[in-house]
């Protein structure tokens, strides 16, 4: 642990399992690491834990950026607030209804509770038309009624979603007040002020989410707060959004569903960075914690982001976010053997408490990193993270021996390769989801696997997939804490518009930007962060009329003192060219049709020099080399290289089988592997083949140069 001077920068990562730390001293270069169990049950602890025992005085931190799944968790555990809803007479069962889907698309079975119950959910008389004429005002009288009668049946926090208010907010601000003059606290909102787009649905379902995680949000950021007063931290405090910038705290108190996957979306942005300082476009984040598996898609260094997200089923978050593919397969997911005889690996996880049964803490059930440490993958006398001193190997042989070697009568060793081998392929599963099934060759990217346990599985996801090679960053465990400290402000804002192109008044258009654009610039300048610089960029939901789906088109539009410069030949242009991108194709004849503006506003904070986190010059290879074990491979044991993986050098050279070790993680070179420390201490593997290849070509055309 060292001293940071005054001003550093701290990322902190809140997971499942493990709470990641980096922190970052600009001015000296010095940075550090941190990776502490999780505290499940008072996440805030954890949290401020974690930078404890990361920073030796936490009065030199200047901010604090946090990654976090307080909201995820809330609602995957059905653990949010009491909550209710007013709604317009007629539309009490939007929630109940979704879009008619269910939860297994076979058999009329399973079931769905929404977060807001039908009994929270009171009726009230208003109207307003699709085209924002106001036929029903809205009785304040009959919204105190109804407030009164949902505080009296235990709601902490009450949402407002009238029909069509994106189209005219009057009545829905008119309740607003009504509502806030008779609440007893500030959790209460308004979907107009959440989202003001069309679809009542998926609007209805973002306003309730987000209403029911504002206490609990809201909460969890006062402990954290006061944590930070009690140990003399005087830093801003800065939240990890969804799509992959970050916000201050006041705007995540009012909008904590925007920080659905925070976490996940920090590591995202680290590996595209971390992955264009390394020349590689093209790359599959593969983020292996604990509990989970979340893999994002990185093409020609930009991730992919969508609109918006189910968390669980009925659960549709509509709110900008970087697209991101989770399943349950982390180092701690539980492998058993079904009723059917099949070997099934999560989404069940051991988490932080009990663990991994090799952890000791009363878990008998085997996991992925207990197979890992019976085929010496692990070094049980080297466990990641603060609290245990040495993992136990034989409470690992034990438990699949019990669980899963019995049931498929297999030895202890081979039981533990089958239950690696059934979680690379569902990590395989995922990678190809987020690829080839969205029409990505995998051959052209390089998976960058993080996490703590990503790295141990890189060598199998290679030939599972087909992908060309692998970058591993310098501290695999805490990449996602990193993307907090490189991660920049952003804020999105939504406008419907839905008009056909031929009727829409530009100069309307032109000012909504302009004026969208300025309050979005001024809330950036009030978030009180350090920024080099302001951006905004616009966007249009755009489709041929009679078509439900829009396709996003980029506006070439020109900002320059928050004036725009748009005109309705630009918009058919830019549409032309996102339809024909899409589809291959245009549809003449057809009209267009506009039917959202979306802006986005990016405060650019320092950039963070990623060359900080090279080796040391003068280390050798030699001195990295830390001795050899026994790695069960493909059926047999191998004896294989060990090596400090923060000691190597560049441009060191190691043929697999090798294992690196460092505190955060550990990294496994398979047989037929090579791997290199490239400029700025990542880790490049590729298959040996590959690069017998490539050095063929290099002599070949060094050959017919000197030729010609």
């Amino acid at each position: 642990m060292d001293n940071p001077a005054t001003g550093c920068r701290v990322g902190v990562d809140v997971g499942g399992t493990f709470t990641d730390v980096f922190w970052l001293d600009e001015r000296s270069g010095r940075y550090g690491i941190g990776k502490v169990p999780s505290v499940r049950d008072d996440i805030a602890q954890g949290f401020l834990h974690g930078i404890s025992a990361s920073v030796a005085e936490p009065g030199g931190i200047g901010s604090v950026v946090h990654g976090t799944t307080v909201g995820t968790n809330a609602l995957l555990e059905r653990k949010a607030a009491r909550t209710g809803l007013i709604v317009t007479r007629g539309f009490r069962d939007v929630l109940e209804m979704r879009r008619r889907d269910r939860p297994n698309t076979w058999g009329l079975w399973g079931s769905y509770r929404p977060v807001v119950t039908r009994d929270l959910s009171i009726e009230v008389d208003e109207r307003v038309l699709a085209d924002g004429t106001i036929r029903t005002p809205v009785d304040a009288d009959e919204v105190t009624r109804a407030a009164l009668a949902l505080l009296e049946r235990g709601c902490e926090a009450l949402g407002i979603v009238f029909i069509n208010a994106y189209a005219n907010d009057a009545n829905e601000r008119a309740a607003l007040d009504a509502v806030r003059a008779v609440w007893p606290n500030a959790y209460v909102n308004a979907s107009s002020l959440i989202l003001p787009e069309i679809r009542e649905f998926e609007r209805a379902s973002t306003t309730a989410l987000n209403v029911c995680l504002q206490p609990i949000f809201g909460a969890y950021l006062e402990g954290v707060e006061a944590g930070f007063a009690a140990r003399g931290i005087d830093a801003e405090l800065l939240i990890v959004q969804s799509n992959g910038g970050v916000m201050s705290v006041d705007t995540a108190r009012s909008l904590p569903v925007r920080t659905t996957l925070s976490g996940p979306a920090a590591g995202v942005i680290a590996g595209a960075r971390i992955a264009e300082a390394a020349g590689f476009p093209n790359v599959i984040t593969c983020d292996m914690g604990g509990t989970s598996f979340d893999v994002a898609l990185v093409a020609d260094g930009k991730s992919a982001h969508g609109l918006q997200a189910a968390i669980d089923f009925g659960l549709v978050v509509r709110s900008p976010m970087i697209e991101i593919t989770t399943i349950g397969a982390g180092g701690g997911s539980i492998a058993r053997v079904d009723r059917g005889g099949y070997l099934t690996v999560g989404p069940e996880s051991a988490g932080a408490d009990p663990g991994p049964a090799c952890y000791g803490r009363g878990n008998d059930r085997p996991t992925v990193t207990d197979a890992n440490l019976v085929l010496g993958r692990i070094d049980p006398a080297r466990p990641i993270g603060e609290g245990l001193d040495r993992l136990d190997a034989d409470a690992a042989a034990a438990a699949i021996g019990e669980h899963v070697a019995k049931p498929l009568g297999l030895d202890v060793t081979p039981a533990a390769e089958a239950i690696v081998k059934v979680a690379i392929s569902n990590m395989a599963g995922a990678i190809r989801l987020v690829s080839i099934e969205r029409g990505y060759d995998p051959k052209i990217f390089a998976a960058m696997p993080f996490g703590g346990g990503g790295a141990l599985h890189v060598g199998a996801l290679i030939r599972e997939v087909g992908l060309a090679s692998a970058l591993i960053p310098r501290f695999p465990g805490v990449t996602s804490a990193l993307g907090c400290v490189i991660a920049d402000m952003r804020h999105d804002f939504v406008h419907t518009i839905d008009r056909p192109l031929d009727a829409l008044d530009v100069q309307a258009l032109d000012a909504e930007m302009a004026e969208t654009a300025r309050r979005g610039l001024a809330l950036l300048r009030r978030s009180g962060a350090g920024l080099d610089r302001l951006d905004v960029a616009f966007e249009l939901d755009m489709s041929y009329i009679g078509q439900t789906h829009t396709v996003p088109v980029p506006l070439p539009a020109r900002l320059a003192d928050g004036a725009t410069d748009v005109s309705a030949g630009m918009i058919r242009t830019a549409f032309d060219t996102a339809y024909n991108k899409t589809y291959g194709r245009l549809l003449d004849g057809i009209g267009v049709r506009l039917l959202s503006l979306r802006t986005t506003v990016i405060g650019i904070r320092p950039k963070f020099d990623l060359g900080v986190l090279a080796p040391a010059e003068g280390a050798t290879l030699e001195a990295a080399r830390t001795g050899s074990r026994r790695v069960w491979w493909e059926g047999g044991w191998h004896e294989t290289a060990t090596y400090d993986r923060i000691a190597l050098p560049v441009d060191a050279v190691i043929p697999g089988p090798a294992i690196l070790e460092q505190d955060d993680a550990t990294t496994f070179i398979d047989p037929g592997l090579t791997a290199s420390v490239d400029r700025l201490g990542n880790v490049i593997v590729r298959p040996e083949d590959s690069i017998q290849r490539a050095d063929a070509i290099n002599e070949r055309l060094s050959t017919d140069g000197e030729h010609r």
